[in-house]
């Protein structure tokens, strides 16, 4: 896959993605877990009907600590920076609320279809029912009813550009279709420890998706397993040729764009009752760190804090 330049066709085969999805994971398996952390596996049935295991994933219990002094002012009404491999908390600010989280939602979309091991070459044809749902809020897009793209493509659109339209047609083309997909959000987000999680769909759209930002730390760090998912929510550009036009895309997140952080993952999300918000796992410092914000004011608002905490997790002293 090459950002920035145009092509027809994003050529996932099911090995293809497989073999991606595991490249960490089944290493990490063969090392010591993190202190603190748990290991599970959850059964996923596959499109053809036979269910199969999950590699076996690291989820780290966070720690709250939080006991550091000099810690910077933000914008956001809540966020946390977790250690990614320990799990103590950095820095909290109203941690622990649930609170609407808009298209951070996304990225849970993408560990659930990361989970099913689709065919990620398979074509999907957007429909006019993925451009709006029930009780969600209007989005405008890119996209247009008729466009058509591999679910690999619309996987990418979902987390980089953060294209509600692709994120709602992985959830109807997913086995079992819209229901069966929501009801795999949630299973997912019990099963990683994410108490104050509820998931109405699979766009961010409406505001009942609501998680705390201790949640998503544990989500990130889930998510940050996945290369599939590394890869595409950081990729800063990507033309995407559907045929008949050239959609031109870039990341929602300037901090990747710009280039100037080492993002592992990123996801920004945005609706009025959730404010600007942004999730990363980064390293700092030798660190690998989670950074989560929560219902800054406006975009320049969150990338500032965003820029303000990682800075600081900078100067920490390194963990021995």
């Amino acid at each position: 896959m090459n950002p920035g330049t145009s092509q027809s066709n994003l050529s996932w085969s099911s090995d293809d993605v497989s073999q991606l999805l595991n490249q960490d994971v089944s290493s990490a398996t063969d090392e010591p877990s993190p202190q603190g952390s748990t290991k599970i596996t959850t059964s996923v049935r596959s499109s053809n009907g036979v269910t199969t295991q999950n590699a076996p994933s690291q989820t780290v219990r966070i720690v709250d600590t939080n006991n550091y002094a000099n810690q910077p002012s933000i914008n956001a009404r809540a966020a946390i920076v977790m250690d990614g491999q320990t799990g103590e908390v950095l820095y909290s600010k109203n941690s622990n609320v649930a609170r609407s989280i808009a298209s951070i939602t996304k990225l849970m979309t993408a560990v659930v279809i990361s989970d099913a091991r689709l065919n990620m070459s398979e074509n999907i044809t957007l429909q006019q029912g993925d451009f709006s749902c029930s009780g969600c809020k209007s989005s405008s897009s890119t996209l247009r009813a008729g466009d058509s793209m591999n679910r690999a493509e619309a996987l990418l659109l979902a987390l980089m550009k953060s294209e509600n339209p692709a994120a709602s047609a992985l959830a109807r083309t997913y086995p079992g279709g819209r229901s069966a997909f929501y009801s795999a959000m949630n299973a997912k987000a019990r099963s990683l420890g994410m108490t104050s999680t509820h998931y109405v769909e699979s766009t961010g759209l409406h505001p009942g998706n609501v998680a705390s930002a201790r949640d998503l730390a544990i989500l990130v760090n889930t998510a940050s397993q996945y290369g599939l998912i590394r890869q595409f929510s950081t990729t800063p550009s990507y033309d995407f040729n559907l045929g008949y036009r050239v959609l031109k895309s870039n990341n929602t997140n300037a901090l990747v764009r710009n280039g100037g952080w080492n993002i592992n993952i990123s996801k920004t999300g945005y609706i009025n009752e959730a404010g600007r918000c942004v999730v990363m796992h980064t390293t700092l410092n030798n660190r690998p760190a989670v950074v989560v914000l929560l219902g800054a004011d406006t975009s320049q608002a969150r990338t500032d804090d965003a820029t303000r905490l990682m800075t600081w997790v900078t100067q920490l002293p390194k963990r021995i």
